[in-house]
Order: structure tokens, then C-alpha cells, then sequence
């Protein structure tokens, strides 16, 4: 890339960061310090507000880059994602949002313990929520690395290891300094760029193509090297019954997983009723379908213009900013200059507000349900919001070590991992807990440990870690576990462990709690 695309890309994004760094300072400057105020906003947010921020949440690195780069090298089988990604919010907007805000306040775990006993439901769902997170800040880590690779010329690892820095001390400003009334405005303004800029390079690869999608399609598949194949189901996962098998894995976990990622949870808690939680979710649905229908756009346009091997040599991760600059005119052009500086520039703002949503979320639960449960009863105490700012640090280091160490994988296929991890862990915990009356503790617990361990310990031995060319150790192989996604298998785990470990209890279920439960749910009398 020439000095021009770096210096305007630079310009742009530094122009966005004083903007949400204005933001930041400023909502600093009014928050009162209550965990109220600093996890949810004081729920002031109206629900389009909350559904934009929602949107801006759920539409990060891996739908921006990474789907768009997947359909690039894998045409139709690359659509899964965006088949998956957008069918989850029906299970959310059904089974999920209204219920969680009634009977939550904060996190997720506020919405076990209401009939469970405290320590242990806190303790589990805390661990999961954290390790969830933690997955997820990885993904949007190595979208940084990507870009900044791309726009550096490649100049080393150096460059990409201080990007991703860069992106984890800016996340800890913003959600150390503003909380979540920031967070949610950071996400507002990301999602109307990424939506605009989404927006302005499917007009053009529709004008290039003079609005004619079957040459659009026709194209990607002859310049893919693929032919026909490339538009029909297999070309990643009809290989073999194990590819089939992943197929299947992942579908799942894109499914479920959206219902049980914290950060998208606690946007919950930031409207003031369950009737407005309810209208975000459709106001975010419509978002991010509009979104999704033109990635497929842009996934085939990338395919067809810039060819698989430029998209390849970044595991798919720079499809979007090769797109634009080929849209413009190619490099040194002006307008493909400017037009890849634009999108450079909007998907590292998708990438810092996705992890202050994220890192928030994480640093929720460290504070209000592993701190609170486990502080000593006498003695001095720090307060919750003190001990959520420091773990905003600590997540914040942990996820620039591991992107560091993930860098050369697909944004997507990590996000993927976090969504099994997810609805293994998170999801039957969640939905035992609203909808089974003779549900227990231990049913609780067992039920998050049960789609946790299975889901973490069948990545370690999959091929993603070892065994395979593309795994984080390739020079070693304890690959055990065929599948790259853990889903297929974890996610039942967790609802059996969930169901084993209630029916194997001595514990009495409060019938009286569960119905208060249940009332407050679905009315939302007595909700936060």
C-alpha cells in the first residue's frame, strides 16, 4: 500500500477515536459512580438507541471482515455464517431478551441466582461469562492485526503486535472512563458508519456489474477457480462426513450462541422496561439483517474482483479493504485511495467498540458476581465499579496475549468458537432456569461446568490448536477431536449435565420462587 492509503486511513481513524475519546471524557464527567450508572447506563437508553447499539455490538470484525472474506473463498458454504448469525436473534427476541430484563439487573448470573442459591450459580456463570468474552476479544484482536497488516504494507509483526496493544489500552479507557453510558454511544455512532460504508461499496459492486447479480454470481464463481462449485453446498464442508459433521456443529452454534454471549445480554439491562428490551431486539434485527443481505454482496463482489488469492493471503480478513480499493480504481488511485482509507478506517472503529461492549460485559461479571461472592465479609472493601475498572485491565492484557498468539486465523472462525462456547455453557443454564419448574442448584452448576469443560477441552484437541497447517501449534499434533467446532457435541452436554445434575439432587426446588420467577418474567412486576 502506498503512504497515501496509510496517512489517510490513520487520519480518519484518529479523527474517530478524538470523537469517541470526546464521548467518553464527557459522560465522565456526569456519571455518578453507581453500578447502575456504570453497567447499564442508568437504563435511559430508548429502544432504538439500545437497538443501534445492539446492532453495533453484534456487528463486529468477524461479520465485517471475516464473513465477507469466508464467502469470498468459500462462496455458498461461506453464507452459513450469515444464515446463522441472523436466524440466532429469533431465538433471542422469543426465548431471551423480555425475560432477561425482567428477572436480571446487571449480568446474566442475576438472572440464575433469582431462585438458586447465590454463591455457587455466581461463581459458575461468572467463570463462563468471562472465558466467553475473553474468546470473543480475541476475534476482533486478530481483526486488528489483519488490518493494520494490510495497511502497513506488512511491514512486520511488530506493527500488527502494537495495533493489537493499541486496541486493548483504548478499551480499557472507554470502559474505565465512561462505563456503559459511553460504550452504548460509541456502539450508536459505529453502527451508522459501518451501516453507511456498508451501504455506499454494495452500490458499487451492483453498479459495476450494472445491477445484474447472476453475473455478479457468475463471475465470482469463474474467477474463484472453483467453477460451479462454488456456488452450490460443500466446497468447505462436503468433503467428507466430518466436514458434514462441522457443518452441522457450527450451525448450532451460531444459532444458540447469540443467546447466551454476555455483552449482547446486558444491553438488555440499559432500557428501562422489558417492552422496550423487546422493540430494541426487532429495531437490531432489522439492522443487522439489512447488514448481513449486503455482506452477501460483498462477499461475491470480492470473489469477483479482487480473486482468491489476495483474499486468501489473509485467511480472508482483508477481503472488505482490497474490495473498496479495487472499487475505486485500484492502488493509486485517488478514489480507491480514499475509499480504502474510509473502510480501513470504519473497521477499526468497528473493532474498538465491539471490545469496549465486550470488555465491559467481562468486567461485569468479575465484579458483580465473582468479586461480590467472594469477599470477605469483614475488612475493607473496594467497591464494585473500583474492582470492575481494574479487571477491565486485566481482561484487556489477557486478550491482547492470546490475539497475539491467534493472529493468522480467520476472525470469523474464532467468533464461531466463542458462540459453541456459549450456547454450551451459557444457553441451557439460561433457559432451565426461566422455563423448568424443578430446577436446582446443582443443576445449575453442573450445567455450566458440564458445557464449558467439554466445549474449552474438545477445542484444545481439535484441529484447530494442533495437527493441521492453519493450527496455533503446528509443529505439534495432539489432535483428538475431528471436528473444528466443539457445538455438535458440547452443547448437549451442557443441557444433559444441566438435567443429570437437578434429578440427582437432594435439593428441595422452592416451588414459591420459582413462581415469583416466573410471574416476574412474563409480567415484569417487581422488575430492576
Amino acid at each position: 500500500m502506498t503512504g497515501r492509503h496509510e496517512t489517510l486511513a490513520l487520519l480518519l481513524f484518529s479523527a474517530f477515536v478524538a470523537v469517541t475519546l470526546g464521548i467518553t471524557t464527557w459522560v465522565s464527567r456526569r456519571r455518578h459512580g453507581s453500578p447502575e450508572e456504570f453497567y447499564a447506563g442508568g437504563r435511559l437508553f430508548s429502544p432504538m438507541e439500545n437497538g443501534f447499539a445492539i446492532a453495533g455490538d453484534y456487528m463486529s470484525a468477524a461479520s465485517f471482515l471475516g464473513v465477507t472474506g469466508l464467502i469470498a473463498l468459500f462462496g455458498y458454504d461461506g453464507l452459513l455464517y450469515v444464515v446463522g448469525f441472523l436466524v440466532a436473534w429469533l431465538v433471542v427476541l422469543f426465548l431471551v431478551a423480555e425475560l432477561v430484563r425482567n428477572c436480571g439487573r446487571f449480568t446474566l448470573a442475576d438472572v440464575i441466582a433469582a431462585r438458586m442459591s447465590e454463591r455457587p450459580v455466581r461463581i459458575a456463570v461468572g467463570t463462563s461469562s468471562v472465558t466467553v468474552s475473553v474468546l470473543y476479544l480475541v476475534a476482533q484482536m486478530v481483526g486488528a492485526g489483519s488490518l493494520v497488516a494490510l495497511l502497513l504494507g506488512r511491514t512486520g509483526e511488530a506493527a500488527q503486535a502494537w495495533t493489537v496493544i493499541g486496541v486493548g489500552a483504548l478499551m480499557v479507557i472507554y470502559v474505565s472512563l465512561g462505563g456503559m453510558r459511553a460504550t452504548t454511544w460509541i456502539q450508536i455512532v459505529k453502527a451508522v458508519l459501518l451501516l453507511s460504508g456498508t451501504v455506499a461499496l454494495t452500490v458499487l459492486v451492483l453498479v459495476r456489474f450494472h445491477g445484474d447479480i447472476d453475473r455478479l454470481l457468475l463471475t465470482a464463481a469463474e474467477r474463484s477457480g472453483h467453477g460451479k462449485a462454488f456456488l452450490v453446498p460443500g466446497l468447505r464442508y462436503g468433503g467428507s462426513w466430518g466436514a458434514r459433521l462441522d457443518f452441522v456443529s457450527l450451525g448450532l452454534a451460531l444459532v444458540l450462541g447469540t443467546a447466551g454471549l454476555p455483552h449482547i445480554l446486558s444491553r438488555f439491562y440499559t432500557v428501562p422496561t422489558a417492552r422496550a428490551a423487546r422493540r430494541s431486539t426487532v429495531w437490531s434485527i432489522g439492522l443487522i439483517g439489512s447488514f448481513y443481505l449486503m455482506t452477501i454482496v460483498l462477499g461475491f463482489g470480492a470473489a469477483a474482483l479482487v480473486g482468491p488469492d489476495a483474499v486468501r493471503a489473509s485467511n480472508g480478513n482483508t477481503a472488505v479493504p482490497l474490495l473498496a480499493l479495487d472499487l475505486g480504481g485500484g492502488a493509486g488511485s485517488t478514489v480507491g485511495t480514499v475509499l480504502f482509507a474510509v473502510v480501513a478506517a470504519v473497521a477499526f472503529a468497528t473493532i474498538l467498540a465491539v471490545v469496549a461492549g465486550i470488555t465491559l460485559a467481562s468486567s461485569a461479571s468479575v465484579a458483580h458476581d465473582l468479586y461480590a461472592t467472594l469477599r470477605r465479609p469483614h475488612g475493607r472493601q473496594r467497591s464494585e465499579v473500583a474492582v470492575a475498572r481494574v479487571a477491565a485491565v486485566g481482561i484487556g492484557a489477557l486478550a491482547i496475549a492470546l490475539g497475539l498468539l491467534a493472529r493468522d486465523m480467520n476472525v470469523a472462525f474464532l467468533v464461531g468458537l466463542a458462540f459453541a462456547v456459549a450456547a454450551s455453557a451459557n444457553l441451557p443454564v439460561l433457559l432451565y432456569s426461566l422455563f423448568w419448574r424443578n430446577f436446582t442448584t446443582r443443576g445449575a452448576v453442573w450445567a455450566v461446568y458440564g458445557g464449558l469443560v467439554p466445549a474449552l477441552g474438545l477445542v484444545v484437541l481439535s484441529p484447530v490448536v494442533s495437527g493441521s497447517p492453519g493450527a496455533l501449534f503446528p509443529g505439534v499434533d495432539f489432535q483428538y477431536f475431528p471436528l473444528e467446532n466443539p457445538g455438535i457435541v458440547s452443547i448437549p452436554l451442557g443441557f444433559l449435565a444441566g438435567w443429570l445434575g437437578t434429578v440427582t439432587s437432594d435439593e428441595v426446588p422452592d416451588e414459591a420462587r420459582h413462581a415469583e420467577t416466573e410471574v416476574r418474567s412474563l409480567t415484569g412486576a417487581g422488575a430492576v
